[in-house]
């Protein structure tokens, strides 16, 4: 009887058996750092970049709710001073309370064509 037949299969199985959980195993890590990783890290990106663009007399919204104009910016502390209500009280607390600006800033760069959907190039 000849037995080298069923030897030489059985690695070859498990061999590609191991090739597809290594396939498998990358395609969740990467599904992982496409719908979790990343996104969380853009959104970190963009908030830092709209801290770092913060001007004096911007008006802006609080993580806490509170809204006010800046009035001073002191970069050796990482705070600002805001100035809130009418009877113009002024309050500091660091850049990282900033959830957004509420100023709207024109754009030199920006297109002001406005984006529409897919099918919206179809339809005319």
């Amino acid at each position: 009887m000849n037995t080298t037949p069923i030897l030489d299969a059985a690695p070859q199985a498990g061999g590609n058996s191991m090739i597809l959980m290594i396939v498998i195993y990358a395609a969740i890590f990467a599904a992982l750092y496409f719908f979790l990783i990343r996104p969380n890290s853009k959104k970190k990106k963009e908030e830092a970049e709209l801290r770092n663009n913060l001007e004096i007399g911007d008006e802006i919204t609080t993580i806490g709710g509170i809204v006010g104009r800046v009035v001073a910016i002191k970069e050796d502390e990482d705070s600002i001073v805001i100035e809130t209500g009418s009877d113009r009280n002024k309050m500091k607390m660091k850049k990282w309370a900033i959830s957004t600006i509420n100023t709207a800033k024109e754009d030199s760069n920006t297109n002001t064509t406005e984006k529409k959907g897919f099918l919206a190039k179809f339809k005319k």
